[in-house]
């Protein structure tokens, strides 16, 4: 793919939205940082946009050819607001569009598998990366993190299940190869990292990071269902929660190589990652 066209990246401040656009910049690539406040992003041209309001969607097109889809979160039918642009994007001269979903969310399937299903229809050149849980649930903002970093303790409804926790960093690489490859992948892509690990190797790998105690206390599907609906819709909150009841069903116990085929290295482990981020300096 030639490098002279514009990289559009929603959610540009984001988890793996930030990661992508930092290294396409890095590569010499032009890129369009969209945010809903258009907060400047080191080497890129910041531009605001909102999937809420269309009028955002073409201003932040103008000269894309590619663009890196992150769904709004929390909707549990983002496909409401997404269709609608990806057709505007086709019209505007998009190509290509790398859109960003879940290991647990196959084409057709709840909230962002309906755009899954529609992308390859609305565009010649794609990719859908469905990458694991994150990495950084544990070290960022995430709840997660947060009842870490106050409590020490992780509260799921995964029970003994494990899942192939992958680095946002090691997200965002594959997210520039999908991008600006001679060929788009035109398939998903299921990303990992290299071990299946429970919730309970987690907080046994941060504790022994951080020298500060962390468990994982085992709730039901109900009472995590209740827990997350205090801070996110209902609806959204139950579909997480099912989530982690599919993850102690051993959905999400498996491990990819796809990171490795196409960044030609390993994906990082969750303790390189701890290290990195939950450690001074690190």
């Amino acid at each position: 793919m030639t490098a002279s066209g514009t990289i559009l990246v929603i959610g540009a401040t984001g988890t793996t939205g930030g990661r992508t656009a930092a290294r396409l910049t890095a590569a010499g690539h032009r890129v369009r940082a969209a945010s809903r406040r258009a907060t400047p992003v080191p080497g890129a041209q910041p531009v605001r946009f909102d999937w809420y309001d269309p009028g955002t969607f073409d201003g932040a097109l103008d000269g894309a050819d590619r663009v890196y889809l992150v769904p709004p979160l929390g909707d549990p039918d983002p496909a409401a607001v997404m269709l609608p642009f990806l057709r505007r994007a086709g019209a505007a001269g998009v190509r290509r569009v790398v859109l960003l979903s879940s290991s647990a969310i196959p084409a057709g399937g709840p909230g962002v598998g309906a755009v899954h299903r529609a992308l390859p229809e609305l565009f010649d050149q794609w990719a859908v990366l469905r990458p694991s849980w994150f990495m950084q649930n544990f070290t960022g903002a995430h709840m997660h993190a947060r009842s870490i970093r106050q409590h020490g303790v992780i509260h799921t409804a995964a029970g003994s299940g494990r899942v192939g926790f992958v680095d946002a960093d090691d997200i965002a690489a594959v997210a520039v190869h999908a991008l600006t490859d001679d060929r788009a992948p035109d398939t998903d892509l299921v990303l990992t990292g290299p071990q299946a690990l429970g919730y309970d190797d987690i907080a046994a790998i941060v504790t022994e990071v951080t020298g500060r105690p962390v468990t994982h206390r085992p709730l039901t599907f109900e009472e995590m269902r209740d827990r997350l609906a205090g801070q996110l819709p209902r609806e959204f909150a139950e579909m997480l929660a099912g989530m982690d009841r599919a993850i102690a069903e051993g959905a999400e116990d498996r491990t990819t190589d796809t990171v490795q085929r196409l960044t030609g290295r390993p994906p990082h482990s969750f303790r390189e990652v701890a290290e990195r981020e939950l450690t001074r300096g690190g």
